[in-house]
């Protein structure tokens, strides 16, 4: 089993900076890719960025482009989004999880381990 945690969501003003933080743990393995997606009221999950195994290959959406950086520090078993610029419509609960495979793909059914999510206002 694999648990995932996020922490770092809030509440924040249009043009403003948060950092999403996830953190893994049980029977982790750094090599396989993680992601992160959000899901807004009356909407369904979305992707959002993703992250290779190696941390070499990176995947956005493309509404969170040159806004939003994922990244992820092996040696702590941690999946990062920095999010700057943020706009009202990026209000959702945050999820990161654990793809099964290395390579990153936005597909929501190549992830099999998920977060309790982190809830994020960008308030105008």
């Amino acid at each position: 089993q694999v648990q995932l945690v996020e922490s770092g969501g809030g509440l924040v003003q249009a043009g403003g900076s948060l950092r999403l933080s996830c953190a893994a743990s049980g029977r982790t393995d750094s090599t396989f890719a993680m992601g992160w997606f959000r899901q807004a009221p009356g909407k369904e999950r979305e992707f959002v960025a993703a992250i290779s195994g190696s941390g070499i290959s990176v995947l956005y959406t493309d509404s969170v482009k040159g806004r939003f950086t994922i990244s992820r520090d092996i040696a702590k078993n941690t999946v990062y989004l920095q999010m700057n610029s943020l706009k009202p419509e990026d209000t959702a609960v945050y999820y990161c999880a654990r793809d099964r495979n290395r390579g990153v793909s936005r597909r929501i059914d190549e992830y099999d381990y998920w977060g309790q999510g982190t809830q994020v206002t960008v308030s105008s």
